[in-house]
């Protein structure tokens, strides 16, 4: 089985999104190269720095796999604790079309669904967000509690190419939309209560290509315990993210704010809720 490593990009974000393009063919093209049991070429992916605040050097050492599937090219992501699928979900066409549908048909929350609450105050959220799914289920992470919207045609469509693709049910969906690159998420594991324990969470992207970054719990900050590098990737329009368990108990992760990324995103995580316990 083909193994890289992908490394860091030297250029600016000016055409990352062509670039997601660019790094996904080559990817593809690394899968399907070579006879069945012969040597295949190793080549080196590289993965954008970023730009907008400063950050520190993020070299991406993990070690992928390249797989094989029936019909999609996955990227297995695998790092001490850390277990992800990655792959192109829809064609251009396919993520053009949802994603226009996305934008004219998603009402977002408002009001007080909009803040959070961090360390005892309450913070506007620096993007949009909003949930569906299924009747009677309800999440809550830091201080709201959201109850899901009905369902849209457009996102059972998501959904359901999601179950086929990983053999995953989702009865929930929480679904952030960031106008461009001032928009963003910090740190944090998706861990609350309501989750379904071991399953894993089905990240869907469409419009920019941003950067998302995962950091292991005991190498944050200065007070780290444990070594571990950064992993670095790049959501492209049209792809998907499977964590899968253990992830989300070792990992953290983030969408970090980049400056000169101009166009919006709409990003879906979908996951397995569990019904409220009965009085």
């Amino acid at each position: 089985m083909d193994k890289f490593v992908i490394k860091q990009w030297k250029n600016s974000e000016n055409h990352k999104s062509e670039r997601c393009e660019i790094k996904w063919q080559m990817e593809k093209d690394l899968v399907n190269s070579g006879d069945e049991g012969a040597e295949s070429p190793r080549k080196k992916l590289k993965s954008d720095t970023g730009g907008g605040a400063a950050t520190e050097p993020l070299p991406l050492l993990a070690e992928q796999e390249a797989v094989r599937g029936a019909e999609y090219s996955w990227r297995r992501i695998r790092a001490e604790g850390l277990d992800c699928d990655y792959t192109k979900l829809f064609t251009k066409s396919e993520a053009d079309e949802i994603f226009v549908q996305l934008e004219k048909e998603l009402e977002y929350f408002s009001g007080d669904l909009t803040k959070v609450l961090v360390f005892g105050k309450w913070h506007d959220i620096p993007r949009k967000q909003v949930t569906y799914g299924d009747l009677g289920l309800t999440y809550t992470y830091s201080g709201v509690t959201l109850a899901p919207k009905p369902w849209l045609p457009v996102l059972e469509k998501i959904r359901d190419r999601v179950t086929q693709v990983t053999g995953h049910m989702f009865n929930f969906v929480l679904i952030n939309r960031y106008k461009d690159g001032s928009d963003h998420i910090g740190e944090h594991r998706d861990d609350e209560k309501e989750l379904e324990p071991r399953s894993p969470i089905a990240s869907v992207s469409f419009g920019a290509c941003r950067d998302f970054i995962f950091r292991h719990g005991d190498s944050r900050g200065k007070c780290a315990t444990h070594r571990l590098e950064p992993v670095k990737l790049l959501l492209g329009h049209g792809s998907l993210l499977l964590m899968k368990y253990p992830t989300n108990v070792h990992w953290y992760h983030s969408l970090p704010a980049r400056r000169k990324v101009l166009a919006p995103r709409v990003n879906l995580t979908f996951r397995k809720v569990l019904p409220p316990p009965k009085n």
